[in-house]
């Protein structure tokens, strides 16, 4: 599977920017959660969704014997090292020790990030230590597909 330009990843995720959050939504300007723009971006770079998004719990500290998020984007998406996670790709963040990996953002440079968060919305800002700490698993965007 090719990957998508990151630049493009990148331009579809600023335009984003400043979109209140709202759980389990995906709509530019008017709402989304982290999932909510990882679709929306999606759409953007590579095309119409390819699977219907279940409802799911915004519980930052679930146990699972299963990473939900993880295997679903393994389905559609190329997997990195999170040692490798570049600009352009979606890095999912385990919030809690024990917990599955339940919050998404998408690189914009080594050092920064764009991702969807209560309250604040859609933000880009630096990937801390202790964000970067929290990386669990990082994908890339497949090339659209005309």
């Amino acid at each position: 599977m090719t990957a998508a330009n990151p630049h493009h990843v990148v331009t579809a995720a600023r335009g984003w920017l400043g979109t209140p959050y709202h759980d389990q939504a995906s709509l530019k300007g008017v709402g989304c959660d982290c999932l909510g723009l990882a679709r929306g971006v999606w759409r953007d770079v590579v095309g119409p969704e390819p699977t219907t998004v279940p409802p799911y719990t915004r519980d930052w500290g679930e146990v699972s014997d299963r990473e939900v998020l993880a295997d679903n984007a393994l389905r559609w998406m190329t997997p990195v090292s999170h040692d490798e996670a570049t600009t352009g790709d979606l890095v999912l963040f385990r919030m809690r020790i024990g917990a599955i990996a339940k919050h998404c953002g998408i690189l914009t440079s080594p050092e920064t990030f764009i991702h969807s968060y209560d309250r604040l919305g859609v933000i880009e800002e630096h990937l801390t230590d202790p964000w970067r700490r929290r990386i669990a698993f990082a994908f890339r965007y497949p090339e659209k597909v005309d």
